[in-house]
């Protein structure tokens, strides 16, 4: 039986977050340049990547380097990078505890979480934001995107994937946001009106006036049926696509209409896998940004497989980035064997060819995680300023069981830092792991549906987080000690800088925020009579 409140639990905070609170409210709303970068989060306490680990390998040198996004250079999320998150693991605590640091740990969630919505099960969501991820208020509303599935039609929460739609809520901006829940609002688009028959993540973006652009994944499956009584398996077709409409504001709230869909990508092959050459393949989560260094020009990056049949795939010396002479290192020969090579994950990269971002051309991905891992999903760009120097990170996020053989890590945020949108990105905390559910990885990985009891029960607390203006990271519940999810997770904190990520225990209560806590930095449209 779901534990599930009718209210929202109620979050006491610390000075230290009221008084961060406070000021986010004071400094929201001012006037943000065209293409500047994302209010930027606190620095971290630490000051320096991780000490290397006796018996591990040393992680691949990274230049941090920009290239012009149009290069063919990808950068390489390496074997010997993600050996670290293994080293900065504590291989002596009990089975079952934690063995991830505390700074890239997520706080436990509690078991008595409240249900965002009763008729809808919850998980990716995104907010309404402009080029630059500003976080926007449109005439005192807040508002949200998220896949939803109809929690009373029959089938069960882990077969929401082949029935999902895209849907929002909206609340108003000055709720309060440990009491007052979210408005849903019902489907973004008309049944039957995109390009798949079922919807996929993307991001949201306000247009001039009140025009939207939805980018979303068109998913197609074709036996959705089966998938639903447990059977099932025919490879559903994927395209990013795009809808653009109109949001409305009055004082009941806030609606949608005037959508045109067109189909903007479909993988290509050679760049990026197709459903012909893997059935299981990736092409999917478009966000799409400005970048101040290459003003006028629209880019989306989106989750992606490496091209080529799967299992053809050969792993290569710069897919290990072992250093030379390393005694740690392992062979490529060894690395093959072990059938890593089937795990073949990219970022991709795209520039728009017009104004209306109605038509996109492929460029290489900007990472690679060939031999390391098989999903980078819901990829972001955040830009902040540090040192007077705007540096890129890139972040994403993956499962502990979509990892090569050989490899190990948690559910969660991986993230790498570069100077430019394509650049040899430099693995956050040397390893790519920013924020996790906390795991012992000391024992075997397994799946949300099917977790060993001898686990962490919060192993699969939460995913598919979005990280947000000031390092806030919202997430939705996936399993927390047995109880299914389908809401938002209480939002987190963390500080980075450098490179290097913390998550901030004095936000909240000990590090856990309100629950589906996503607030808005920049109004438009002015308050009008919705305060």
């Amino acid at each position: 039986m779901h534990k599930h409140p009718q209210s929202p639990r109620m979050l006491r905070w610390r000075p230290a977050a009221a008084a961060l609170a406070t000021a986010v409210a004071a400094s929201a709303f001012l006037a943000v340049p065209s293409a500047q970068a994302n209010e930027p989060a606190d620095p971290p306490a630490a000051e320096q990547m991780p000490a290397p680990t006796p018996g591990f390998p040393l992680p691949t040198e990274h230049t941090q380097e920009a290239f012009d996004p149009a290069s063919d250079f990808t950068s390489k999320w390496t074997r010997a990078d993600a050996k670290q998150i293994m080293a900065q693991s504590d291989p002596t605590v009990a089975p079952g505890e934690n063995s991830m640091s505390p700074d890239v740990t997520m706080p436990e969630i509690p078991e008595d979480f409240p249900a965002m919505n009763d008729d809808v099960w919850v998980w990716d969501t995104w907010s309404l934001t402009d080029e630059n991820a500003n976080q926007i208020s449109y005439k005192g509303w807040d508002v949200v995107f998220s896949l939803v599935a109809d929690r009373h039609a029959g089938y069960g929460f882990d077969q929401r994937h082949w029935n999902a739609r895209i849907g929002y809520f909206f609340r108003k901006t000055n709720a309060d946001p440990a009491k007052d829940k979210w408005n849903y609002g019902g489907h973004v688009f008309a049944d039957g009106a995109s390009i798949g028959n079922t919807e996929w993540s993307g991001s949201t973006r306000l247009m001039q006036g009140n025009q939207v652009n939805v980018f979303y994944t068109a998913t197609t499956f074709y036996d959705v049926a089966e998938r639903n009584a447990g059977g099932g398996g025919i490879a559903p077709d994927a395209a990013i696509a795009k809808a653009l409409g109109k949001i409305h504001a009055d004082e009941n709230g806030v609606t949608f209409d005037g959508f045109k869909h067109t189909k903007l990508l479909e993988p290509d092959g050679e760049m990026y896998q197709t459903k012909e050459q893997n059935p299981g393949f990736a092409f999917r989560d478009p966000y799409t940004f400005a970048d101040p260094a290459h003003p006028g020009k629209t880019f989306m990056v989106f989750e992606g497989n490496t091209g080529g049949t799967r299992g053809e795939y050969e792993c290569k010396p710069e897919d290990l980035g072992y250093r030379p002479g390393d005694a740690n290192a392992e062979s490529v020969d060894e690395v093959n064997s072990s059938g890593a090579y089937y795990q073949t994950a990219n970022v991709g990269l795209a520039v728009a060819d017009n104004k209306d971002l109605t038509k996109w051309s492929f460029l290489p991905p900007i990472l690679s995680a060939n031999c390391v891992n098989d999903q980078t999903e819901r990829p972001q760009i955040f830009i902040q300023n540090e040192g007077g120097k705007n540096k890129y990170y890139l972040f994403t996020i993956s499962h502990q069981f979509t990892y090569a053989a050989g490899m190990r890590g948690p559910d969660g945020v991986y993230g790498f830092v570069g100077d430019g949108v394509r650049s040899d990105y430099q693995p956050m905390n040397n390893s790519g792991l920013a924020l996790g559910s906390p795991t012992d990885l000391n024992l075997p990985s397994e799946s949300p549906e099917a977790p060993t009891p001898n686990q962490n029960g919060r192993q699969f607390q939460a995913y598919s987080h979005y990280v947000q203006p000031g390092g806030l990271v919202q997430s939705f519940i996936d399993n927390v000690n047995g109880v299914r999810g389908g809401s938002l997770s209480p939002t987190v904190k963390i500080n980075f800088r450098d490179g290097i990520s913390q998550v901030d225990r004095t936000f909240g209560q000990d590090g856990l925020g309100p629950f589906g806590y996503l607030p808005t930095n920049v109004r438009v449209g002015g308050e009008g009579h919705y305060k």
